[in-house]
């Protein structure tokens, strides 16, 4: 599904030269769930972005599923993020004046769905969350822990092939952390979907079925 030959990416010129990856190689299966590791720096959320097609390469290659992406135009790229791809984030992103139903149609909308079917598909992804009862609520009326699972419903809206979590339990306290993280393992259990997390918690890393750790722009351990 992912994969990594030879990938380098440097910032900067010169004395300001810095470099985030060093040549990494690296393998995601269709169905894998991935928890990627490491300090401050090391090239984990360069990785991720190169993954969610923010970023790309200085050098070597970076493969979707078999195609090349670096080979791919800058709008096909956008549209391949948009429809192969979710995402969660660690501060949620959810629009304030809008309800949890309309925060998930978002996706839908970008797409040119039109307004039934979006409405259809997001309730459906919010009883997947569990959050079905508060369809009609905004972000203020709801705890952390249903922001991020609505967060969670918007990601997997689209059916996805891989969901990209960027710290999904940083701002959640221990218990609504478990929550989310059982919420994933069983999208990737039950539905199949492929999941890479950034993450710098060890017992939440323990939910993915392998774990890589990066230091210093590599691969720390044997993927």
């Amino acid at each position: 599904m992912i994969e990594f030959r030879g990938v380098k990416r440097v910032y900067g010129r010169g004395e300001a030269e810095a470099w985030a990856l060093r040549g990494v190689d690296l393998t995601i299966k269709k169905g894998e769930f991935v928890a990627i590791m490491g300090h401050s720096g090391s090239g984990k959320s360069t990785t991720m972005n190169i993954i969610g097609c923010l970023d790309t390469p200085s050098s070597g290659e970076y493969l979707f599923d078999g195609v090349s992406v670096g080979e791919l135009p800058r709008t096909s790229r956008a549209l391949l993020r948009r429809n192969y791809l979710g995402f969660v984030f660690q501060g949620f992103n959810l629009l304030g004046r809008t309800s949890a139903c309309e925060n998930v149609e978002l996706p839908l909308l970008y797409r040119g769905e039109n307004a039934k079917e979006r409405r259809a598909k997001a309730l459906h992804a919010l009883d997947l969350v569990g959050l079905s009862s508060v369809w009609d609520h905004t972000p203020a009326e709801l705890s952390g822990g249903q922001q991020q699972r609505v967060a969670i419903a918007r990601a997997i809206v689209t059916q996805p092939l891989v969901l990209l979590a960027d710290e999904p339990t940083g701002n959640l306290d221990s218990e609504r952390s478990v929550e989310v993280m059982r919420l994933l393992k069983g999208f990737n259990d039950k539905l199949g979907i492929t999941i890479v997390m950034v993450t710098h918690e060890e017992d939440m890393a323990q939910y993915a079925g392998r774990i890589i750790r990066f230091k210093d722009g590599h691969i720390d351990q044997p993927t």
